[in-house]
């Protein structure tokens, strides 16, 4: 069996730098404090579609190049709307982002498509028709594993900006992108591990 975690097992405590071809991932995209409902649902919605694909084979369907996987983790692109960024501290009603879950390389669209059919016959539900299927693609990219709450992820990103400054390397854009490899339902927040990624380019300084 393939481990999905695999790919992100390259993230340490400490900032690094990488380069993350493209893949294939379902997505959401939305607005708004991750600890709401709205957001609950996006996340469901995913997974759904997500565990759709890897049990096909036990639905009497196996793709062509299908092989036996652990779903990947979630990953989120996280920004703020302008009025979020002119604000003094982080409001959380203000953040922008696009949710995501990598899918294996033997998913076509006729994969999607029958997994979407799935999802609709199984667990019904509106959010089905805002979920898109496309390739998404960090390249060079500076990450580290933050261990511990959320709310304490600065103190990673001000490493990752230190590192960023010392390698003659500039941030690319606003938005970054978290990966959660913890279950935050089933793990004390102490404990929750989640690669943090800036996608960065070489300094014209």
């Amino acid at each position: 069996m393939e481990e999905a975690g695999e790919t992100f097992v390259l993230a340490r405590p400490a900032p690094g730098a990488r380069h993350r071809a493209g893949a294939e991932v379902f997505d959401a995209e939305g607005q708004g404090d991750p600890n709401s409902e709205a957001f609950a649902e996006k996340v469901g919605v995913l997974y759904s579609l997500s565990y759709a694909v890897k049990m096909m084979p036990k639905q009497g369907y196996t793709p062509e190049g299908y092989f036996d996987y652990a779903v990947y983790p979630l990953e989120g692109v996280w920004d703020l709307t302008e009025e979020g960024r002119k604000a003094a501290g982080l409001r959380k009603d203000q953040l922008v982002y696009t949710i995501m879950i990598r899918q294996p390389d033997f998913v076509t669209q006729d994969v999607v498509d029958r997994a979407i059919a799935h999802a609709r016959k199984k667990k019904p539900h509106p959010l089905l028709d805002e979920v898109t299927f496309g390739t998404m693609e960090d390249g060079l990219s500076v990450q580290m594993m933050h261990v511990g709450p959320y709310d304490e992820e600065p103190r990673s990103f001000a490493q990752m900006k230190e590192f960023i400054r010392e390698n003659q390397l500039e941030i690319a854009d606003l938005a970054h992108r978290e990966i959660y490899i913890s279950d935050a339902r089933k793990t004390e927040s102490s404990r929750l591990k989640t690669v943090l990624r800036y996608r960065v380019k070489q300094s014209q300084k």
